[in-house]
């Protein structure tokens, strides 16, 4: 059972350029925020307060760039959330090429699903019963963006599967931050026969994965719909909470926008996006009819 959030409030929330405003913490009725584990990963939980949830709410699984810890994505987190969302930030710790660190995997997509149906028959969980088990979507970054673009394809993707994982059928979309799967040395971008919508969202003046890349990826991805958005001024972590996430490769090329401005408009286009792939008419008004138009911070290609 999908969530159902009023389609006037979507609307709203969407053309203000933010996500819906959540109540105060306060007495325990702010957002929702614990923590937990996936497969024995420590993860981060964010969701909207339990006053709000009306219906089930699809989860969303963010895989982490490279050795960027789950805590820089707590901004983006809370926006996504905020459009009906329970967001899942794990740290998948493994050893890639030698080297011990914080690598997503696509095995992770089938562990978030493991995990939701625990999750919402778990006593005293405060997501008990508000978990929608048969809706999981993608969010990504960077390695962890390759990774998910990986996921949605079904097909084992070295490096990316450490540990072989069937695609799970709950999986609906994947919308991936500063993502490609342009190969070294700049060859031509391999096909991405990919079986479920991918949206892959991009700053302009990201100096670790080019716009062009990008590009080629989204010429790339074989099965619509697909989406590019190109968020004007943002580089390569204008979705984590800082520019200089500990432990991550820096991004010579200077963010343009504040932070706060690309941490929302990434959060937005990928959450109405996730919403629309999952079946919700006014996500898709806004997102195929009127985001483009209104979001000058924007510029978007899509096939439908």
């Amino acid at each position: 059972m999908r969530a159902r959030i009023a389609a006037a409030a979507v609307l709203a929330g969407a053309a203000a350029f933010a996500a819906p405003a959540l109540p105060a913490a306060a007495a325990g009725t702010g957002p929702i925020e614990f923590a937990t584990t996936v497969h024995g990963d420590p993860a981060d939980v964010y969701a909207p307060a339990a006053a709000d949830i009306d219906g089930d709410l699809p989860v969303a699984l963010l895989l982490q760039g490279a050795n960027v810890d789950k805590s820089a994505y707590a901004g983006f987190a809370r926006a996504v959330a905020g459009y009906g969302f329970v967001v899942v930030v794990p740290n998948h710790a493994r050893t890639f090429f030698g080297q011990t660190g914080l690598f997503a995997e696509q095995a992770q997509a089938a562990w978030t699903v493991t995990w939701m149906n625990q999750e919402d028959g778990r006593a005293g969980s405060p997501l008990a019963g508000k978990i929608d088990t048969d809706s999981l979507g993608l969010l990504g970054h960077s390695f962890g963006g390759a990774a998910g673009l990986a996921v949605t394809t079904g097909v084992c993707a070295p490096p990316f599967c450490g540990e072989p994982a069937a695609k799970p059928a709950e999986l609906k979309g994947a919308a991936l931050f500063g993502t490609n799967n342009t190969p070294p040395g700049g060859s031509a971008n391999p096909p991405v026969p990919n079986t479920v919508p991918v949206a892959l969202v991009q700053g302009t003046v990201d100096g670790v994965a080019p716009p062009a890349a990008a590009q080629a990826t989204y010429e790339a991805v074989q099965q619509p719909p697909k989406m590019l958005v190109s968020v004007s001024g943002a580089n390569h972590y204008g979705i984590t909470d800082t520019q200089a996430p500990a432990g991550a490769i820096p991004d010579p090329s200077p963010q343009t926008i504040p932070q706060e401005d690309g941490i929302k408009t990434s959060a937005r286009w990928s959450a109405m996006f996730l919403r629309t792939v999952m079946g919700d008419v006014w996500s898709g008004v806004w997102l195929w009819g009127v985001g483009d138009a209104v979001d000058r911070g924007v510029t978007v290609q899509y096939v439908r």
